[in-house]
């Protein structure tokens, strides 16, 4: 039952990311170009994720448990470090430059644009060589 409600899960998120624009990087640069052609209606689609993010963490986390899971699993890190200063500038400047960030780029690769490929290789690539080079794995806390 898990991995069907991921796939359902996955395919809901993706469609949402199409129909918002996201996975389109000229929409996302033209986002990005306050001083040019900017195009403000990806700050609704994000003030919409944000409510809906608020929302559901409120109602799932009074929840004792998951539907499909023992246990809660949330981010256990909280120190602002170089590490993460680094990597999100790192991240902003790919995002910037390409007009994609990874869910939407993966996302895109449904439409086999040669640009898109590139990219998810090279984002592939890239998160390979951090975890090589600093043993980096991601920690998960739960909420017991």
């Amino acid at each position: 039952m898990r991995p069907l409600t991921s796939l359902i899960v996955g395919m809901v998120f993706g469609l949402g990311l199409v129909v918002s624009g996201l996975a389109n990087p000229a929409k996302v640069l033209n986002f990005l170009d306050v001083a040019g052609a900017w195009d403000p209606s990806l700050a609704f689609v994000m003030a919409g994720a944000v409510a809906v993010t608020a929302i559901g963490y409120r109602l799932v986390l009074t929840r004792s448990g998951p539907a499909f899971d023992a246990r809660f699993h949330l981010p256990e890190a909280t120190a602002i470090d170089g590490r993460l200063l680094g990597g999100a500038a790192l991240f902003g400047v790919g995002w910037g430059l390409s007009g994609y960030c990874p869910g939407p780029a993966v996302t895109a690769l449904a439409f086999l644009s040669p640009s898109t490929v590139i990219f998810v290789a090279a984002m592939l690539a890239g998160m390979w060589l951090a975890r090589s080079l600093t043993g980096a794995t991601p920690r998960l806390a739960s909420t017991e």
